[in-house]
C-alpha cells in the first residue's frame, strides 16, 4: 500500500499550479529577475567602438572567449555591462570549495552550521570582488591594446573596471534573491538562461546555412536529432543513482522498540557534476586563446604549431579533452564531492550499517570501493556526451558552443533540479489544503 507522500506525489499534477498563489509569485519572480539579465547583456560598457569591438571579436574567437560568452549570455560579444556574468562567483565559489576541502579549520567552521557557512559566504564574496576586479582591469587594457576605446587612458579603465565589476555583483545579488524569493538556484538558473538564449541564434546559423548549401537536409536533422539524443541520455543518466541498504538495529526506548527498518542511501552516479567539463575546457582553450590574441597563430613558430594541433576536431585535442574529463572528475570527486569515512562514521553513530558489512573501517572501504566505481561511470559518461557535441563545434563553427556537452549538461540538471523545486512546493501546497479541510471537518463535527 503505498504511503501518503506517495499518493500525494502520484497525484500531484501541473493543473494545481494555478491554486498555489505562493507559487505563481515566485515564478513571476524568477521570470522577471532573469528579464532584467537578459536586458543588461544589450546595455554596453561606456567608451567602446561596439562595431570594431564585435569586428575583433569574430576574428579572435575560437577559443576561450567563445565559452565564456556563451556562459554571458552573450554579454562579452556585445561588451555589456555584464560581460563578465558570475563566471567570477563560480571561481571563487570552486576556490572556496578547495579550501575547505584541504583546510581542517575551515571544515570545522563549516560543521559549526549556518553561523559557519554565512562566515564562508561572506569571504566567497570578498574573493569574488578581487578576481573580478582583476578580470575586468585586464579586460579594459586588452581593449585599449586592440584599438576599440574611443578615449583610452586611465579614466576609462577606472570606468570600465567599475561597471564589470558592478555588472557581477549585481548578477550575484539578483542569484541570492532568486534562490531567496524564486525557484531553484539563482546563479545556475542566470547562467542557464544565457545558454538558452544562444540557443535561437545557433538554429538560425544551422537553418541559414542549410539555405546556402553547406548543409543538407539529412545533416541537419541528424544534428537536431543528435542534440535530442544527448539531452535524453543526460536526463537519464542525470538521475541515475546506486541505492545502497542501509539498516538499523531495534532498541528500546522507554517501554516502545523502535528502529529495526531499512532504509537506503542513494549515490549519484555523476557526482561531480558539469566541474570536470568546466574545468577540463579552461586548461584546453586558455593556451589558444593567448596564442590567437597574440597573432601567432598565422606564422610559422612554435605557438603557430601549438594552434594548430590544438584546434577543435583534431586527435590531440579530443584525447586531452577526454583525458582533462576524467582526471578532473575523479580528483573533484576525492577532494569535494564524496567522503566515504564521514560516511561510514555518521552511519556508526546513528547505529546504522549496511548488510554484510562491518561497521567502521570496513563501511569505509566498502564506500569508496563504489564511489570510485560509480566516478569511473560518470566520467566515461560526462566523456561522451562532451565529445560527442564536440564535433558540432569542430566543423560547424564556434557558434555551436551552445550545443555543447557542457552547456546542454548545465541546462538539463538546473531544469531537472527547479522542476523538482516546483513540485516539491506543489506537494506541500496540498498538504496545506489537506489540513484545512481536516481543521473544518473536525469543527463541523
Amino acid at each position: 500500500m503505498a504511503s501518503a507522500i506517495e499518493q500525494l506525489t502520484r497525484n500531484a499534477n501541473w493543473g494545481a499550479l494555478a491554486k498555489a498563489a505562493e507559487l505563481k509569485q515566485r515564478l513571476l519572480f524568477v521570470l522577471g529577475a532573469l528579464l532584467v539579465y537578459r536586458l543588461g547583456t544589450y546595455i554596453p560598457v561606456p567608451g567602446i567602438d561596439i562595431q570594431a569591438w564585435e569586428d575583433i571579436f569574430s576574428r579572435k574567437g575560437g577559443g576561450i572567449l567563445d565559452m565564456f560568452n556563451m556562459f554571458s549570455g552573450g554579454a562579452l560579444g556585445n561588451m555589456a555591462i555584464f560581460a563578465l556574468s558570475v563566471l567570477p562567483y563560480i571561481s571563487a565559489s570552486i576556490i572556496m570549495q578547495f579550501y575547505v576541502a584541504l583546510t581542517p579549520e575551515m571544515k570545522a567552521m563549516q560543521k559549526e552550521g549556518p553561523t559557519g557557512r554565512a562566515k564562508i559566504t561572506q569571504w566567497t564574496r570578498y574573493l569574488t570582488v578581487g578576481l573580478a576586479t582583476v578580470q575586468a582591469y585586464g579586460l579594459a587594457v586588452g581593449m585599449e591594446q586592440m584599438g576599440v576605446v574611443l578615449d583610452p587612458g586611465l579614466f576609462f579603465r577606472a570606468g570600465a573596471v567599475i561597471t564589470l565589476v558592478g555588472g557581477t555583483m549585481f548578477l550575484m545579488w539578483l542569484g541570492e534573491q532568486i534562490t531567496a524569493r524564486g525557484i531553484g538556484n539563482g546563479i545556475s538558473l542566470i547562467i542557464m538562461a544565457g545558454i538558452v538564449a544562444q540557443w535561437p541564434v545557433v538554429v538560425a546559423q544551422i537553418l541559414e546555412m542549410g539555405r546556402s548549401g553547406e548543409l543538407n537536409l539529412l545533416q541537419i536533422l541528424f544534428i537536431f536529432a543528435l542534440v535530442a539524443g544527448v539531452v535524453v541520455f543526460i536526463v537519464f543518466m542525470e538521475r541515475a543513482a546506486r541505492r545502497i541498504v542501509v539498516q538499523y538495529p531495534k532498541r528500546q526506548v522507554g517501554r516502545q522498540i523502535v528502529g529495526g527498518q531499512a532504509s537506503h542511501m542513494p549515490m549519484k552516479v555523476n557526482m561531480a557534476g558539469v566541474m570536470p567539463p568546466i574545468l577540463a575546457s579552461a586548461c584546453l582553450l586558455m593556451p589558444l586563446s593567448v596564442v590567437n590574441m597574440l597573432g601567432a597563430a598565422e606564422g610559422g613558430d612554435w605557438l603557430a604549431v601549438v594552434a594548430r594541433y590544438l584546434q577543435h576536431g583534431t586527435p590531440l585535442f579530443m584525447g586531452l579533452y577526454g583525458a582533462l574529463i576524467v582526471f578532473f572528475a575523479f580528483f573533484y570527486v576525492a577532494l569535494v564531492g564524496f567522503n566515504a569515512d564521514e560516511r561510514a562514521d555518521d552511519l556508526r553513530r546513528h547505529g546504522g550499517f549496511v548488510p554484510g558489512v562491518k561497521p567502521g573501517r570496513a563501511t569505509a572501504d566498502y564506500l569508496d570501493i563504489l564511489v570510485t566505481r560509480l566516478t569511473a561511470i560518470g566520467a566515461a559518461y560526462i566523456t561522451l556526451v562532451c565529445l560527442v557535441p564536440e564535433f558540432l563545434v569542430a566543423g560547424y563553427g564556434p557558434s555551436f558552443y551552445a550545443l555543447g556537452g557542457t552547456s546542454m549538461l548545465i541546462v538539463v540538471s538546473v531544469t531537472i533540479d527547479t522542476v523538482a523545486q516546483v513540485h516539491s512546493h506543489l506537494i506541500a501546497h496540498q498538504y496545506e489544503g489537506l489540513i484545512k479541510k481536516a481543521k473544518l471537518g473536525g469543527r463541523g463535527r
